[in-house]
């Protein structure tokens, strides 16, 4: 990931007020940490400085020597050095459902997988006139990632019912004492906002190595096309194209572009991936790090600590002896608390994720994997929307990323707290706002409509509509989801097929004649 403003000092601001700090009043030396930035630091003394956040309300302290990130500001400060990364976020829940109890309770559900997590400490604690929870815990140490971080303290402080602090520290070595933590959490104050957060840096595609036939594949349908191309998922492609050749056929339209879902349970799929190829198909591959019907709550540790390196050693090698163009996408809506790779599960650390993501990516690499376009694939809503949770602190790294995909579904209304949400009230928002922060292409790995809850036709209708008339120039792909949700007792919950109702299936025929 690219950081911009981290470390550096650039531009002196004059200020004429003094900032109080307990019995010591310290004229601020100020230094702007980005442009556009609504926050600064100021030097305390050789060993501290002061970082003010203006946009979300707060200031802390720190060891001088430590770094501060503030690349996703509007999402959460970094501050680090080698040995320990202090995060910092704010959530505000005014017009949710959402409290600080919930947030707090919530967020530390994790603690009770004691097998992976060993609780060390928890308490409330008054701090400068606010209540705080504070918990501490450590894991194993992890073979694969490097200065691996695995002792934790987090502090939620609360504001009031519907704002909340976050303090969240990950060290690499044990914290000796309790000040040995304490001293920043304590020293946390909230001041008067002024201003509002940003993101302040910009993630774009890295050049790299691939085969000629998969450098040509991604020119034609990402880089250089000016042309939205429709895919589907059909759940017995690309094994077999009986199915879907039948679809296609009423619909008169050839899909270019397929989905084939994995867990770990199986091998990687190669003699579907040749029979895709053999019929002038692409796919978009989705592994996802988990198993069918077994507990899955160490599946990251497990994968960090090793357990998988045969499996994903034999993956790489059958990926490089397929030899063609695959769309690789690495667990996709990691955002969200249905996903077992969601750091919800893995002490709400993000990094891990990317350790994952970084990992596989290393494996194919020394395999001599060169025919593979990185798909990195949020949901459009985070589940919790808690900031920590955040899409942005999944996003691996601009040189482990080449496709950037969106996700956002109309799930109707089977289930108590969705709504039916139109096409226009959830790609627009999501398409602007990744425009404002990726340079990648785009496309929308999967979506589709319900039936429950609303006028499928109409919405479906209204799709096509507001993509011609306000053309997504840098979505090159989208893939409907050609299957159904089930319910616990097997009950059809979200059907988003368009081949189970006639009008449905003349819809789709006559709007996509305009993609031919």
């Amino acid at each position: 990931m690219k950081k911009i403003g981290i470390g550096i000092c650039i531009g002196i601001m004059c200020f004429s007020s003094f900032f109080s700090y307990g019995n010591e009043q310290v004229l601020p030396h100020h230094h702007q940490i980005q442009k556009g930035s609504a926050s600064y630091i100021e030097t305390i003394n050789q060993e501290k400085n002061r970082y003010v956040n203006y946009g979300d309300g707060y200031m802390i302290d720190y060891p001088s020597h430590m770094e501060v990130d503030t690349s996703l500001e509007a999402v959460r400060t970094l501050i680090k050095d080698q040995e320990r990364e202090i995060e910092i976020y704010y959530d505000n829940f005014h017009n949710t459902p959402n409290s600080a109890p919930a947030y707090k309770n919530y967020s530390n559900a994790f603690i009770k997988n004691t097998k992976d997590h060993i609780k060390e400490y928890e308490n409330t604690a008054t701090i400068n006139g606010m209540k705080v929870h504070l918990l501490k815990w450590s894991r194993k140490k992890l073979s694969k990632v490097s200065n691996d971080k695995n002792f934790y303290v987090s502090a939620e402080i609360v504001k009031n019912d519907k704002e909340v602090y976050t303090i969240f520290i990950k060290s690499s070595r044990q914290f000796y004492n309790f000040e040995d933590y304490m001293d920043v959490i304590s020293s946390f104050k909230i001041i008067e906002k002024k201003g509002n957060p940003s993101i302040n840096t910009k993630f774009k595609p890295v050049e790299r190595k691939l085969n000629e036939e998969t450098k040509e594949f991604y020119y034609k349908y990402f880089v250089n096309s000016d042309k939205l191309r429709w895919g589907i998922f059909e759940q017995s492609a690309p094994a077999s194209f009986s199915y879907l050749k039948g679809i296609e056929n009423r619909l008169d339209y050839e899909f270019k572009f397929l989905v084939r879902y994995q867990s770990l349970d199986v091998p990687m799929p190669l003699e579907e991936l040749k029979n895709a190829y053999n019929n002038n198909r692409y796919v978009e591959l989705t592994l996802q790090t988990m198993h069918m019907n077994e507990e899955n709550e160490s599946i990251t540790y497990d994968i960090l600590d090793g357990k998988y390196d045969d499996y994903f050693e034999e993956y790489a090698k059958k990926i490089k002896e397929f030899n063609h163009p695959i769309l690789f996408r690495l667990n996709n809506e990691m955002n969200g608390d249905w996903c077992v790779y969601s750091s919800y599960y893995s002490s709400k650390d993000t990094n891990l994720y990317k350790e994952v993501w970084k990992y596989i990516y290393h494996v194919f690499e020394k395999n001599g994997v060169d025919n593979v376009l990185w798909v990195w694939n949020p949901h459009d809503l985070s589940f919790p929307n808690f900031k920590w949770n955040h899409y942005l602190t999944y996003y691996p790294g601009d040189e482990y990323v080449d496709i950037i995909g969106l996700t956002g579904y109309n799930t109707g209304n089977y289930y108590p707290g969705e709504i039916w949400r139109s096409f226009e009230e959830v790609y627009p928002h999501v398409y602007n706002e990744y425009m404002d922060i990726f340079e990648q292409p785009f496309m929308i790995t999967e979506f589709g409509s319900n039936e429950i809850g609303g006028d499928k036709v109409k919405w479906i209708h209204e799709m096509f509509d507001y993509m011609y008339m306000h053309p997504f120039k840098n979505i090159k792909v989208a893939i409907w989801w050609n299957g159904i949700d089930w319910d616990p007792l097997r009950n059809p919950a979200r059907i988003y097929r368009l081949d189970n109702r006639e009008d449905v299936m003349d819809t789709f025929r006559q709007r996509l004649k305009d993609y031919k």
